[in-house]
């Protein structure tokens, strides 16, 4: 399992993973730029209450993502079934 060592919002950080190199570089792009936006919209803010909501912007936008994903596969149950009937 590759080791990693980054740093992300000033704090450096080393751990071991599967995944691929360009998705935890993704994924520290997308923390910098919504810490950045939330720090330009916060004004005097400390920087835990900026994490705290940054945080929070992405379990709702897991959670979002989650539900989606639930009722796309409604849908395919939903038409696997018709096919089904169809084909009795």
């Amino acid at each position: 399992m590759p080791e990693y060592a980054i740093t992300i919002l000033g704090l450096d950080l080393t751990f071991r993973t599967n995944v691929p190199e360009q998705r935890i570089n993704q994924a520290v792009d997308l923390i910098h730029e919504r810490f950045k936006k939330l720090e330009e919209r916060g004004g005097t803010m400390s920087k835990e209450r900026l994490l705290t909501y940054l945080a929070l912007s992405l379990a709702d936008d897991y959670l979002h993502d989650q539900e989606k994903l639930q009722q796309h596969e409604q849908v395919v149950h939903k038409l696997l079934s018709k096919i089904d009937d169809l084909e009795k």
